[in-house]
């Protein structure tokens, strides 16, 4: 696109829809919604701006090499991408959940995450998770999983995971239980750095508006 458009990164599901109020703070209205298009590039109501729905781990890595100008991605993708390249003006204090360590109802976490133990970690957030029990002096064996990770635990393959949490419920329907918190998470705004020195004119303004309907009670 030219230096005179705008293409902004989102996920679909629970960011983007919390991500729409925000939006419209900044007079930016989809013509679609991707839970019920196929689309991956969208239109909105500005003829220059347009929206492309990429998966949620993916935001940062099209904002980074400038194929968005801007997105929003959760504190736990970035921290797992790294942030290289990245400006992230706005924790946008959206979509809210905890990352937390969560074991099978009566396993003794307490005793097994000692010091010099060693622990069986099933995660999609490998860094997130080694960094973690590394502070603890606990050594793990991470195992990459991409989806149902509250199985690991039951079957046997971890004797702990490292996941979201937002309600617990997920948890409890299956018999585990969280029993360590390790960091707080929300959604950030990520904005590819020489898109703002080229756009700034463009970006900033939205960036204000963000950050004005966050601050908003």
């Amino acid at each position: 696109m030219t230096d005179n458009a705008l293409t902004i990164a989102l996920s679909k599901g629970r960011i983007f829809d919390e991500t729409l109020p925000l939006l419209a703070a900044a007079g930016i209205v989809p013509l679609e919604e991707p839970g019920s298009s196929r689309k991956l590039i969208i239109g909105t109501n500005l003829p220059n701006v347009r929206l492309v729905i990429v998966r949620a781990s993916d935001v940062p890595t099209y904002v980074q090499y400038g194929a968005a100008d801007f997105g929003i991605a959760g504190k736990d993708v970035l921290i797992e991408h790294g942030g290289d390249g990245l400006y992230q003006p706005l924790d946008l204090q959206i979509a809210k959940c905890r990352m937390m360590v969560a074991v099978r109802k009566g396993f003794d976490y307490a005793a097994a995450s000692q010091p010099g133990n060693r622990l069986r970690v099933a995660t999609k957030y490998p860094d997130i998770a080694a960094e973690h029990f590394a502070g603890k002096g606990v050594h793990v064996d991470i195992i990459k999983l991409y989806g149902s990770m509250e199985l690991a635990p039951l079957v046997g393959l971890s004797d702990a995971i490292v996941d979201l949490v937002s309600t617990g419920g997920t948890l409890k329907a299956n018999n585990l239980e969280a029993v360590e918190h390790i960091v707080d998470i929300s959604s950030r705004l990520v904005v590819n750095k020489a898109a703002l020195k080229v756009k700034h004119a463009l970006i900033q303004p939205i960036i204000n508006a963000f950050a004005e309907a966050v601050e908003k009670p």
